[in-house]
Parts: structure tokens; sequence; C-alpha cells
């Protein structure tokens, strides 16, 4: 009877650490890159969705700054999970691109299932947005990282959002933003 229970033990420790195994593989692969494994989609041209909340903050800057990177085969857009569609960007985000002579002619636009199947990657600003774009969009969750995963830095995974504040706020949220998309520079090209 010992020796049935000891299996049983052994079976149970085996589940536990081939389980734990597998997601430390997937987390892994689906955070390598290498010249096998872009983020093309199969296509020589990479499409790099950004999403936030409205679509007037930090989807549209992280839109503008990487398009102003003007990187051959990569195109961007942005979109938001609770976006109304047409709105400018903010006035103190377009204020912020300009000190840093990023032109950028933005309308908001509600994230939906074209642009997701549009997009080779698509790189939330939250933990957040990530997850409820996982949870509509559950046959793409290979390709949507938060912002900052993608860029494999530690800590607090989230661009912060500048929304309702002044103009410093939007310099903040805008070098987090410009510091990660040039972490992720090589991955995309």
């Amino acid at each position: 009877m010992a020796f049935y229970y000891v299996k049983i033990g052994f079976r149970i420790l085996t589940t536990i650490f081939t389980k734990t195994a597998f997601f430390e593989n997937e987390i892994a692969e689906r955070l390598s890159y290498n010249e096998e494994k872009s983020f093309t989609g199969g296509t020589s041209m990479a499409r790099i969705l950004f999403v936030c909340t409205g679509n007037t903050c930090r989807s549209p800057m992280a839109e503008a700054i990487l398009k102003s990177k003007q990187l051959p085969g990569v195109e961007v857009k942005s979109a938001g999970v609770y976006a109304p569609n047409g709105a400018e960007a903010s006035a103190n985000a377009k204020t912020v691109l300009e000190e840093n002579d990023i032109s950028h002619d933005h309308r908001s636009s509600m994230l939906t299932r074209d642009e997701i199947d549009w997009a080779t990657l698509v790189l939330t600003m939250t933990q957040s947005h990530k997850g409820l774009v996982m949870n509509q969009y559950p046959f793409a969750a290979d390709k949507i990282f938060t912002l900052k995963e993608f860029a494999e830095e530690t800590g607090n995974l989230d661009v912060a959002d500048p929304f309702g504040g002044n103009e410093q706020i939007y310099r903040e949220a805008f070098k987090e933003i410009q510091k990660s998309i040039e972490r992720i520079l090589d991955k995309i090209r």
C-alpha cells in the first residue's frame, strides 16, 4: 500500500514538473528572438500595433516614435480598447511629440479584429490592456505582449497613463515609451 502512494506521489510530482517546464519553455519561446523567428508573421513586413485605453495619449506617442525611426519593412498603427473613433491625440501628447521633432497626424480608433489580424505584433501599454486583448482575441495570444515585456524590462511592466496630467507627466510617459522602443528595434527589423 505504501508503494502505491509513493508511486502516485511520484506521478503527481512528475506532472507538476512537466507542466512547469512546459510553461517556462513557452514563456522563453515567446520572448526569444532569432533569425528564424521574427515578428513579421512570415511576410517581409513587420506590422506593429500599439494598444492603450483611449488611443489619444500613450499608443499614439508610441506609434509616432516608432514611425519616426523610418524602419524599412515596418508598418505601425495604434488603437484603444475603449477608444472613440476619430478623436485627435491629446494636446499634451501633441506638444511633447513636437518638442521631440516628431510630427504625427492622429485620429483615435477602437481596437477591432481587423487590427489584430493585420498586426504581426501587438504591444500594449499595460498588463491590464494585454489581458483585455488576449481575452477578446485569444487566437492571437502568441503575438500580444506589453511593450515593456517585449523590451525585456523588469519590474513594473506598465507604462504610466499621463491622461489628464500636465506636459511634464506626458514628457515622462514619452521618455518611458521611447526607452522601451529603443530596446525592441533589433527584434522588429
